[in-house]
């Protein structure tokens, strides 16, 4: 088996990435895995304590169920992801049944900056896009698919997001192996991924 992990900035185009070569590489060889799965669940705290939370630290992550699928996908076994609504910042009752594959992408912002995930995963892949561009995508994406209100948005990116991703995000782009520029536009970059994957798929 096969595990990639792709990080970058939120809005950086790394989900984008993990889709084109899911469907380049054909869904029954591929399991993909989004961090945005394991946020921790809170559903004990009220909402305004829920709102109150830094999302974008590590410590917003339930970190010990991540690794522990990939743990179990690496061994062969299936695993229950939690489903997180961002409109509540709660986990919902059911979960989504993931099989192992013969490659297994996770993707998400602090991926790299967890020491046991990164030791799980086999290429590290960081997409790097320009900040004005990732707001902008940020904005856009949580005011339409979270119910989000601009003003929102734009305290959460000045209070956490930004000084996050400065804290954690950004550095652990050294731990890369492959860095890609603008993300999901960078054809020759996902090709060259591609291709290393198929050749891991037909002589691995």
């Amino acid at each position: 088996m096969l595990m990639i992990g792709i990080a970058g900035g939120t809005g950086s185009g790394k989900t984008t990435v993990a889709e084109k070569l899911v469907e380049a590489l054909g869904e029954e060889q591929v399991a993909l895995l989004s961090q945005d799965s394991y946020y921790a669940d809170n559903r004990h705290l009220s909402m305004a304590e829920r709102e109150n939370v830094n999302y974008d630290h590590p410590d917003a992550m339930d970190g010990e169920l991540l690794l522990t699928h990939l743990r179990r996908l690496r061994e062969g076994n299936p695993v229950e992801v939690p489903v997180y609504d961002f409109s509540t910042h709660s986990r919902v009752e059911r979960t989504v049944t993931v099989t192992p594959r013969r490659v297994v992408i996770l993707e998400g912002i602090l991926i790299f900056a967890d020491p046991a995930i990164r030791q799980e995963l086999d290429i590290k892949v960081f997409v790097d896009t320009d900040a004005d561009v990732r707001v902008l995508r940020r904005i856009a994406r949580d005011i339409q698919e979270r119910g989000r209100t601009i003003d929102s948005v734009f305290q959460q990116y000045l209070n956490t997001v930004k000084p996050m991703h400065d804290a954690f995000v950004e550095p652990s782009k050294r731990y890369a192996d492959l860095i890609v520029p603008e993300g999901g536009q960078n054809e020759i970059a996902i090709r060259l991924l591609t291709s290393r994957i198929e050749s891991y798929l037909t002589n691995g």
